[in-house]
């Protein structure tokens, strides 16, 4: 018999709201036109499965970022892969489970108001969101992050307002995804190729890049594509795509409070002992010790 968890994995985090403050806040207009219900991160989640034979009284977001999983709904089954979302209306029964040898990594959340149906799709099909030179893939994982910080802080009515605001934007980064990039294609200039595979390795940060990879999508032979990205940085490319992962733990471990093995999944590194010596070897010290200076230097004592 197949294992079957709703909850409960390694590194994953989530936050919800009790229901009598979520109607309360309903019934305020900017709130109730459109709000997060449940939003959370599943990291690397063998056998999640979730079932609504009724279906549920709000939309889910599934946004799978590795790996890969499924969903049923309407009678059919659909594959959700890596770098795919998918927006499931409320009222319809839906089941969805990650895939057992490749689990799914994805970011999700449940939203209600006025507005919802609006950011449905009209097609139950998985939608592509693909890393190139003019995606937002961090962009959108910021902003996920900051309606999760602030709707973890959800009591105060005005963390819960930005929460719902934010919302608006956040959901209209998949369903208007061609607006959502225009900023970048808008201010394109005749960038280096280190200038574009920096920003390609930026939007990948969560994944294990190959040097195959980087020169394939860049149409380059891997040593020929090497030999270019050395020229103008002086380092090869997954030595500088190490540099970016460190970089980016660095401002987790400064401006969250996030554990470091939860800081070194989302980064990619599948052993917090290994990710502990990769950012010694770049920073010097370790992640604890960096972590500890940080909040001493930001709260020094008398």
């Amino acid at each position: 018999m197949m294992i079957k968890i709703k909850e409960g994995f390694k590194g994953e985090r989530f936050v919800s709201l009790p229901e009598n403050l979520l109607t309360t806040y309903s019934n305020e207009p900017l709130i109730g036109n459109l709000y997060v219900r449940k939003i959370g991160y599943f990291p690397k989640v063998k056998y999640h499965y979730v079932q609504k034979e009724k279906g549920s009284d709000y939309a889910l977001l599934l946004y799978c970022t590795d790996g890969s999983g499924w969903y049923m709904i309407n009678g059919k089954k659909y594959t959700l892969q890596k770098n795919q979302y998918i927006i499931i209306p409320s009222g319809v029964p839906y089941s969805f489970g990650a895939d057992e040898k490749e689990p799914w990594t994805i970011y999700w959340l449940h939203f209600r108001g006025k507005m919802s149906r609006y950011f449905v799709p009209a097609s139950p099909v998985p939608q592509a969101v693909l890393p190139g030179e003019y995606s937002r893939l961090q962009d959108r994982i910021d902003l996920f992050e900051e309606i999760y910080s602030c709707f973890s802080m959800g009591y105060i009515r005005e963390y819960m307002l930005y929460s719902s605001i934010c919302l608006q934007l956040l959901l209209a980064s998949f369903t208007l995804l061609d607006q959502f990039r225009h900023i970048r294609i808008a201010n394109q200039r005749e960038y280096s190729l280190a200038a574009r595979v920096t920003h390609y390795m930026q939007e990948n940060i969560e994944q294990n890049l190959t040097l195959v990879q980087l020169a394939t999508y860049f149409k380059y032979s891997p040593s020929h594509f090497s030999m270019l990205f050395q020229q103008e940085t002086g380092v090869s490319p997954i030595h500088y795509f190490i540099r970016l992962k460190i970089q980016k733990a660095c401002q987790l471990i400064e401006l969250t409070n996030w554990k470091l093995n939860t800081i070194a999944t989302k980064l990619g590194f599948e052993e917090a002992a290994y990710f502990s010596r990769i950012f010694s070897k770049v920073m010097g010290i370790s992640p604890s010790e960096y972590r500890r200076r940080e909040s001493e230097h930001r709260n020094p004592t008398e």
